[in-house]
């Protein structure tokens, strides 16, 4: 697999962009509604999103290509929540709760679906 722009694009510029995304909502959510409330309210919107950048903004249909998109964006948004929210914050009833682990799942596996939706497109 040839690393070039758009592989970096893909894998952590996409990525980047989603996770702060689903920060700044977090944090306008924050002011308006229950802290428990907050990930099950972005999640659809986010899911949305995702599969709309997957599908329109990356090209590739390799499965593996999708892979690494799947792998990278996980580990971004594992350590950049670790970062910017469980550290910077210190939720009081802590931060991984079911919707963080729905979160982090289709972050992973929407990648995953779109790479097989798109091979049985060809």
């Amino acid at each position: 697999m040839e690393l070039d722009k758009s592989f970096f694009k893909d894998t952590l510029g996409w990525g980047f962009l989603l996770w702060l995304l689903g920060y700044v909502l977090g944090i306008v959510f924050f002011m308006i509604m229950p802290a428990h409330m907050i990930g099950w309210v972005i999640t659809p919107i986010a899911t949305i999103i995702t599969l709309w950048v997957l599908i329109k903004k990356i090209e590739s249909t390799s499965f593996q290509y999708y892979l690494i998109i799947g792998v990278t964006w996980l580990i971004l948004a594992a350590v950049l929540d670790y970062f910017f929210i469980v550290k910077a914050f210190h939720p009081q009833d802590g931060y991984y709760k079911p919707d963080v682990f729905l979160y982090y799942s289709l972050t992973f596996c929407l990648p995953l679906a779109v790479a097989f939706w798109k091979q049985r497109k060809l």
